[in-house]
């Protein structure tokens, strides 16, 4: 597990806040978002009633629902699973980096959205950069052979002994 980041943990709080138009509250960053309530707010702010049921109150399970809910609102935006957190990350505190990378992937996709147009948080994303060879180019490295061919140099394995054989010095 990663060491926390106080001021990545911040920045991510501002953003979120700024998207929803509200000042940030005063607490500690797995506090105010432990419950899911603002996560859900703001998965229905970038993709409009993308969480169709919040829970403001209710039993831990209930509350667990809300991350639920967030993150498969926000694979469904497009955050890939990979960087998803586990409900428990969050809910139970086990791995708070985690979610602060998930919340910092969200915010770097919502540049790729033409629909967004509210604060960005983290670099600019790549464009698309193509590029085009001509045939002389991509013709010129045929003749020569890569260690996926079978090349290597010289080196071999002979006196190796065979499969399961520590070698013999």
């Amino acid at each position: 597990m990663s060491k926390r980041n106080k001021e990545l943990e911040t920045e991510v709080l501002e953003w979120i806040f700024k998207v929803l138009g509200e000042p940030v509250p005063s607490g500690d960053f797995e506090n105010i978002l432990k419950d899911g309530v603002v996560l859900c707010n703001l998965a229905n702010k970038l993709s409009p009633g993308s969480v169709k049921k919040i829970a403001t109150k209710g039993t831990n399970f209930q509350l667990m629902e809300n991350i639920q809910r967030f993150q498969a609102a926000i694979k469904a935006y497009g955050v890939p699973q990979e960087e998803i957190f586990q409900t428990a990350d969050l809910f139970e505190r086990r791995n708070i980096p985690q979610v602060v990378l998930s919340l910092y992937a969200l915010g770097r996709l919502t540049q790729k959205h033409p629909e967004y147009n509210g604060p960005s948080l983290g670099p600019k994303m790549a464009d698309k950069n193509e590029r085009t060879f001509t045939e002389e180019q991509l013709r010129a490295s045929e003749g020569q052979l890569n260690l996926q061919m079978g090349y290597n140099k010289g080196a071999s394995q002979s006196g190796h002994g065979g499969f399961g054989n520590t070698r013999h010095m």
